[in-house]
């Protein structure tokens, strides 16, 4: 698998200025392009190079290689929206590859820039450390305007266990008040990330109004804050979610959430803190973080799972008299409603198991349960709708295992 590693860089004033100017010139020479793509109604990479590869050599003072990422770029950029031209931010990022940059060992890198090579010094945390001997492919070169600092994105070629068929599942209920929910009743609440977005919000607010600037360097500074406050959030949650399932050898499922979205509504007061909710950035911690440590990851149907009683399968929307609370109407199990859903999750997870390790003639017994290892009837059986597995829920005659 591929992680990107972040990696600050150190250069001189003398080299600041290259880099600086490589920047500015790679950016105004995607513009350009992109204007004639648009123009030619062009995404064909190979055709925008034939006819405007001298003019970025020759008007932008562009390298060969440089000149052909860019190139690049800008047809990608097009083919996924052709409806406009692409525009690229001064602040964007410079593409190397392995013909204009090269890592120097353990600490320097050799970047192209308008006037030659400059061999410039990075520095990493000990958590890259292990990754820069597998560092290869694409570089992005980037400049915080913010900080004036420089940073390099580079991609590490990490290899990762074989994963086998887990005994178990850690079902992973994801949420706004509760950030995440895991079926062992752990609960990652979302109150720290909701309180920072109202802070920042009214800060944003009273210095838009001010409109000085001192309020808008005020404004430049706080860019981004509450982003990588929520971006660790996630990675702490993800981190210690993983960490359990590998403890104990278990898979993860997670409720597959697209379009969530565009089905969900919600009221004008709640549409900001809907709006920030990161669940998708949540869940691709949790699965490069799973896959990194040899856990299986399973994306099961989300619907009615905090409506679905564990104990006798009753599916009902009274079960959820409020937010946090379930009550089954049927047989009176009650707990919290989160916590019940991760339980409906990691039983679903567990019918995808069953259909991935078991051959088709093999994976139910003539009752229409699935079966175990001994060929007995699995305590639990596949709830269906449309005829496809949604989830599982308790054989009769079993008792729940929470």
């Amino acid at each position: 698998m591929h992680l990107v590693v972040k990696l600050k860089l150190l250069p001189d004033p003398e080299q600041t200025a290259a880099l600086l100017l490589v920047v500015e010139r790679f950016h105004a020479a995607q513009n350009f392009l992109a204007g004639r793509a648009f123009a030619d109604k062009s995404a064909n990479k190979y055709l925008l190079q034939r006819r405007y590869y001298r003019a970025l050599r020759n008007d932008f003072g562009l390298g060969a290689q440089m000149a052909v990422r860019a190139i690049a770029e800008v047809a990608a950029a097009y083919k996924r929206d052709k409806g406009r031209p692409p525009r690229f931010r001064a602040q964007g990022s410079v593409v190397y590859d392995a013909r204009n940059s090269r890592v120097l060992g353990a600490d320097r890198v050799s970047l192209a820039t308008l006037a030659g090579r400059v061999v410039v010094p990075f520095v990493y945390g000990e958590h890259q450390r292990p990754l820069i001997g597998r560092l290869k492919g694409q570089l992005d070169l980037l400049h915080d305007d913010r900080t004036e600092r420089w940073y390099l994105y580079a991609t590490a070629d990490v290899p990762v266990p074989e994963t086998g068929a887990p005994r178990d599942i850690l079902g992973v209920d994801l949420g706004i008040v509760n950030l995440a929910t895991d079926s062992d009743g752990g609960t990652h609440s979302g109150t720290a990330v909701e309180d920072r977005r109202r802070v920042y919000a009214r800060r944003r607010r009273d210095l838009q109004r001010t409109r000085t600037k001192a309020s808008r360097r005020k404004l430049r500074r706080l860019s981004g804050r509450q982003a990588r406050f929520q971006r660790d959030t996630n990675h702490r949650i993800s981190k210690r979610i993983v960490a359990a399932a590998e403890g104990t050898g278990r898979g993860i499922a997670l409720e597959d959430l697209r379009g969530i979205r565009g089905r969900a509504t919600v009221r004008r007061r709640q549409r900001a803190r809907h709006a920030n909710w990161s669940f998708f950035q949540l869940r691709a911690f949790i699965e490069y973080k799973a896959r990194r440590a040899g856990v299986p990851v399973f994306h099961v149907d989300p619907a009615h799972t905090s409506q679905t009683c564990p104990a006798c399968g009753h599916v009902a929307r009274n079960n959820r008299p409020t937010r946090d609370a379930f009550c089954c109407a049927s047989c009176g199990l009650a707990g919290p409603a989160d916590h019940i859903a991760a339980i409906n999750i990691a039983r679903r997870g567990m019918v995808m198991v069953a259909a991935a390790v078991m051959p088709p003639n093999e994976r139910t017994t003539n009752s229409g349960f699935p079966k175990v290892s001994d060929g007995t009837a699995s305590p639990r059986w596949w709830a269906t709708r449309g005829g496809q597995a949604i989830g599982t829920v308790l054989a009769p005659g079993t008792s729940s295992a929470h």
